[in-house]
């Protein structure tokens, strides 16, 4: 019963799945961590754990829902002679619905003429962050699985995979959240990377795959540019005050 324990080849399909998984689950800290940016400390650090328990809680149901997670790969209808399934169908409304949102924090940021304002509390719309956060942990749970299933054959290590990366999704999700909030230009980086996301997933549910290469060298890419620019910042302020 446990001969796979000392296989080597499901150990290299952890090690591949779960890389993988974390890879995937950048997009759910990004987003979660715009999401909280403009909380305060507490309610920010309860906001964030509930959101990756939810995603944690998301993908091991859907683990279990396998037969219902395949199915939703199967057509339900045609339109113009395409086949649309409910797997297209989530990830165009989660696409939309990441489009929109980070079109309306890029104009609040634009509005605010770099003005941080203060931070605000969740006490009225604590249950509208959680429900955001909830939407785009199910689409990105529905990739995430039906990946999980095309590379690993045994559910205990699909499940391994998940838990693994999402300690890594949250130990990444305090720092990456910290970082945004200190560099208000890595917020406008961020929110062009959800609008990225937002409109591959839209591409994908149309049947138009972007290979996930290239968006995520794109986002390597501006974040080592954007790293430099920081560090350059960062000298300037140095050399200033030296120099008083």
């Amino acid at each position: 019963m446990t001969e796979w324990l000392f296989d080597p080849a499901i150990w290299a399909s952890l090690v591949a799945l779960t890389a993988m998984e974390i890879v995937l689950g950048i997009d759910n800290v990004i987003f979660i961590s715009i999401i909280v940016a403009r909380l305060q400390e507490p309610q920010r650090e309860r906001i964030r754990k509930i959101g990756l328990g939810l995603a944690l809680l998301f993908r091991v149901i859907m683990l279990f829902a396998i037969t219902w997670i395949i199915g939703l790969t199967a057509p339900v209808f045609t339109f113009l002679e395409q086949e649309v399934s409910w797997r297209d169908i989530i990830l165009i409304a989660g696409g939309l619905f990441l489009i929109a949102k980070a079109t309306r924090e890029i104009h609040g940021s634009i509005e605010e003429s770099g003005e941080s304002g203060p931070k605000q509390t969740v006490s009225g719309g604590f249950w509208s962050f959680i429900l955001q956060i909830a939407i785009i942990d199910l689409v990105f749970s529905v990739d995430s699985i039906i990946t999980a299933i095309g590379m690993a054959e045994l559910i205990e290590v699909m499940i391994a995979a998940v838990v693994i990366s999402m300690i890594v999704m949250y130990l990444a999700s305090g720092p990456v959240s910290d970082f945004i909030e200190r560099h208000p230009t890595t917020r406008m980086l961020a929110l062009s990377f959800l609008f990225l996301i937002g409109a591959a997933l839209v591409a994908d549910g149309l049947e138009f795959h972007i290979p996930r290469g290239y968006i995520y060298f794109a986002m390597g890419f501006a974040a080592i540019v954007e790293t430099m620019n920081v560090w350059a910042q960062r000298r300037r302020m140095r050399k200033g005050t030296q120099a008083k």
